[in-house]
């Protein structure tokens, strides 16, 4: 039972015990991330923060619920939108010139095709719940657990449904950040192309990074730029599923409510204001880190809130979807990148 269930009476003394105890697992994520041990097999805070939480969640959070549930709660949607806002400060629209032409058709028709793919899959293949196959797709097509992360509000998903497609793009991420490397030479890439390559269809900006710097430092800097385009592909993605469920709910109850995620919409406006360099690098810098701040503890509440039960109740399907999207990622994705650098090279 989620604090909204019930009439939200709550004042700020009711919330300080659950944003403490998020806000503690998501600062111990972050330290963690930066540990070399941890950063070597690309695993950022994000992820670490949920897989704490879920520990958490199924220990010692059962016992206090009573009195960190209303904080935690908070966490997991307000300060998960106030983060997604300020992700915009990790691009600029010079980025995208960066790759040109080519490589943003890469991404748009990259993902597109995977959350297409995901939901006919999910829904038809795997007799999944439609929730869960599109955030699952939702996460191999643009970046990871943080765009996981922004469908929830726009699905209205559950915790557990949440946390399952997190450990997808986990798992496959990972896997795809060894993987790839080892492709560079059999496929007689181009440290451009390969980096085109790996931002197109690697999970998480992390991930992204560790494949590409195994190459050389060109390849990195390409992979990031292409990954950043698929982020920036996340606020018209949220619209257009907004509208996608609005006509669904519209058809199904004959009246629809326009809901536009705010945050996608800001998400733009701060990587538009970004672009225009007139904040000093080190603000900027010291704004991401308070992001990464919220984005954690937002992904520790999450944890919090997900009961193993429910994810054992989901089974394989998840994990078999989302294995279907790793090899249309590194088989399909190599394919369209072929196809469309030749196009407009």
């Amino acid at each position: 039972m989620t604090a909204h269930s019930h009439p939200p009476a709550h004042g700020w003394r009711d919330f300080l015990p659950g944003l403490l105890l998020a806000a503690a697992v998501g600062l111990g994520a972050m330290g963690l991330a930066t540990l070399p041990q941890v950063k070597a097999i690309g695993m950022s805070a994000l992820p670490l923060a949920i897989i704490v939480g879920i520990v958490l969640g199924n220990t010692v959070f059962p016992r206090i619920a009573g009195q960190v549930a209303p904080g935690v709660d908070f966490a997991r949607s307000k300060l998960l939108r106030i983060g997604i806002v300020l992700f915009g400060f990790r691009l600029t629209f010079q980025d995208i010139l960066g790759v040109g032409v080519g490589g943003i058709a890469i991404d748009l028709v990259m993902v597109t095709s995977v959350f297409l793919l995901a939901t006919w899959l999910g829904t038809r293949v795997f007799k999944l719940d439609r929730e869960t196959s599109m955030l699952v797709g939702t996460g191999s097509a643009i970046c990871g657990a943080a765009a996981v992360l922004a469908a929830e509000p726009v699905l209205k998903a559950h915790a557990h449904k949440v946390s399952v497609a997190v450990a997808t793009v986990v798992v496959f991420g990972t896997l795809g950040m060894f993987l790839y490397p080892f492709l560079y030479a059999p496929l007689q890439l181009s440290a451009h192309a390969y980096g085109l390559y790996a931002g197109s269809t690697i999970h998480e900006v992390a991930q992204v990074v560790v494949a590409g710097r195994a190459v050389s430092q060109d390849a990195a800097n390409t992979a990031v730029i292409e990954k950043m385009i698929r982020v920036i592909l996340l606020a018209p993605f949220l619209l257009a599923l907004s509208a996608w469920m609005r006509g669904r709910t519209g058809s199904e109850s004959g009246k629809a409510r326009i809901v536009i995620p705010w945050f996608a919409v800001l998400f733009i406006v701060v990587g538009g204001f970004n672009s225009l360099h007139l904040l000093p690098k080190a603000l900027v810098d010291g704004i991401l880190l308070v992001d990464t701040f919220l984005l954690a503890t937002a992904m520790a509440a999450l944890g919090l809130r997900t009961h193993m039960g429910a994810i054992r109740q989901a089974g394989m399907k998840p994990l078999l979807l989302a294995s279907s999207l790793f090899v249309y990622l590194v088989v399909g994705g190599y394919a369209i990148n072929l196809l469309l650098g030749r196009l407009f090279a």
